[in-house]
């Protein structure tokens, strides 16, 4: 059988709805998680006919039908225009999707583009995706990995200030998502023997102390600790250098200290085409690797290539 996968369309008034409902015509297993009215006004905006069917779990689907698992929104939608009344509506859309998974309901969750500072706006405490599931699901640590063809880059930090990056990198973190992501890579990318690259920190890797002092006294002790551990791991090496393709060959990830330290050079690789993958949890999730595209919303000019990409990997590593 098909995985069963749930997908939640994020942000109303953003992109997410309509390039949701063109993957899901395309792919009738897939189940939305949203508004079923929301759902019906992107069909009409794309001039899509198609109907909308209420389930209560995801099922093999019917072709020509959407499959929604109701949530209600607040207020109706206004494209390019987010309102802070739905954003407790986000928030119910992913709590009904995980629950679904940790109980076994479904085999993996894929998340459409949120607008974070929306939902801070209604004066709920969010810093994403990532840390909203990882607390759903009761798991302490979870790792955002990104990958774009066979470019795989971990984040040991994700929506951070850079200014906290320094104090936030301590033996204890990296070997918390080292850990995670050698063994994700293991058992969701079946690789027996995960090598990783980890970058330095500081400009040229700290440039032996001249430059910052993280690596020799943090990063380097703890890759040696967890060396005797057994994991693969290379580094800490100088991020301006680690991407050069030659240097790749033979990685099968990078783990990147902040969130603009990897993601710039996989999103140049790959935009439109990577996926955002949550590893650490029970259950599998991936998400677009852009946002919401506000200026666009609406317009049925979206491009839903991140979304696609984003299902297939979810169905190939729920398939395992």
């Amino acid at each position: 059988m098909a995985p069963r996968l749930l997908l939640t369309p994020g942000e109303p008034a953003g992109i997410g709805p309509e390039i949701a409902c063109r993957l899901a015509l395309e792919r009738p297993a897939l189940c939305l998680v949203a508004d079923p009215t929301l759902i019906k006004r992107s069909l009409a905006r794309l001039g899509l006919a198609a109907g909308v069917r209420i389930v209560s779990a995801p099922d093999d689907g019917l072709p020509g039908q959407l499959s929604c698992l109701p949530v209600t929104m607040a207020a109706p939608e206004t494209p390019g225009k987010p309102d802070p009344a739905n954003a407790d509506y986000l928030l119910k859309t992913l709590r009904l999707a995980a629950g679904l998974c940790l109980q076994g309901r479904a085999d993996g969750l894929v998340t459409g583009p949120i607008q974070k500072g929306v939902i801070n706006d209604a004066g709920i405490a969010f810093s994403g995706h990532t840390e909203f599931l990882a607390e759903l699901a009761g798991v302490d640590k979870v790792v955002m990995m990104l990958v774009a063809g066979t470019l795989r880059v971990a984040l040991a930090t994700t929506h951070l200030p850079l200014a906290r990056v320094p104090q936030a990198i301590t033996p204890a973190l990296l070997s918390r998502v080292l850990g995670i992501l050698d063994h994700d890579l293991r058992t969701r990318f079946r690789r027996q023997q995960p090598r990783i690259a980890v970058l330095g920190l500081n400009p040229h890797a700290g440039e032996g102390g001249h430059l910052g002092r993280e690596e020799i006294e943090i990063i380097a002790p703890e890759l040696e600790r967890l060396r005797a551990r057994g994991l693969d791991l290379v580094g800490p090496l100088p991020a301006d250098t680690a991407f050069v393709p030659k240097r790749l060959d033979g990685f099968d990830a990078v783990l990147a200290m902040y969130h603009d330290q990897g993601l710039p050079v996989l999103k140049f690789a790959g935009f439109g085409q990577a996926v955002n993958i949550t590893l650490g949890l029970p259950f599998v999730r991936t998400s677009v690797d852009h946002g919401t595209a506000l200026d666009i919303a609406g317009s049925g000019r979206a491009d839903a290539g991140s979304l696609a990409a984003a299902v297939d990997l979810a169905a190939e590593l729920a398939s395992r």
